[in-house]
């Protein structure tokens, strides 16, 4: 290999070097405990085909979908409780799919939904991991419309405002998919755009309220939010 070649390769961050690296953890829910494989870290980035940049999604934000955040292990907790026999769910932005993976475990009708192209794959591995039944899922990018989704009596999401469109997008995209008669769950930890994104919901004819949330991570970091409800 010649000099400056070598040289360029060493100063590529790892990311660009080899393909992502993964963990398995072991997450415990409503005194269950799954077994979650996802990214190893923040660093990881793969994507030689470009199939996530032509999603719009960056190298600086590929490996967001990958991590278990903490407003999911809110969401998963919260639904854990519930009795949604008989409804059609929807988990949008969904990541590592935590909270669909305990609706599917607890026999619940649950489509997972995301726009990463790797949401999938991970989320097979995942319920072949915890010994389930394979899981709905649904490419469900908020810019664009999906037939193939339909309409769901429950949608929830955690930590989805982050950036300042995603409040127009959210709420759109909900209501595209919501039934006549629906209720929304949106864990949410003291995003900037929370408000506009009630707003939305509001001028769409969505009534709301919420209740704070503070989750302490296994780092010891204290999280604090809203866990925001909705219904029409």
């Amino acid at each position: 290999m010649c000099t400056w070649k070598a040289y360029f390769l060493l100063k590529l961050p790892v990311y660009y070097l080899n393909k992502y690296e993964t963990r398995i953890d072991n997450i415990t829910v409503n005194n269950y405990r799954y077994k979650i494989r996802k990214l190893k870290d923040y660093q990881q980035y793969h994507d030689p085909s470009h199939r996530a940049k032509e999603l719009g999604i960056s190298a600086a934000t590929w490996s967001l979908f990958g991590v278990v955040w903490p407003s999911a292990h809110v969401l998963a907790n919260t639904v854990s409780v519930l009795n949604l026999e008989g409804k059609r769910i929807l988990e949008i932005g969904c990541g590592i799919a935590l909270a669909s993976i305990v609706l599917h475990k607890m026999g619940f009708n649950v489509t997972a939904s995301d726009n990463h192209p790797l949401v999938k794959e991970f989320l097979d591995q995942n319920i072949l991991n915890n010994k389930l039944s394979p899981i709905k899922y649904e490419t469900g990018d908020w810019n664009i419309e999906n037939p193939l989704l339909g309409k769901f009596d429950f949608i929830i999401g955690s930590d989805i405002l982050y950036e300042p469109s995603h409040a127009k997008l959210v709420s759109a995209f909900i209501d595209a998919h919501s039934s006549k008669r629906v209720e929304v769950i949106i864990v949410d930890p003291n995003r900037s755009n929370r408000s506009k994104f009630i707003a939305k919901m509001d001028a769409l004819g969505y009534s709301h309220n919420y209740e704070p949330f503070i989750y302490t991570t296994d780092y010891g970091v204290l999280i604090r939010g809203r866990i925001l409800y909705f219904h029409r």
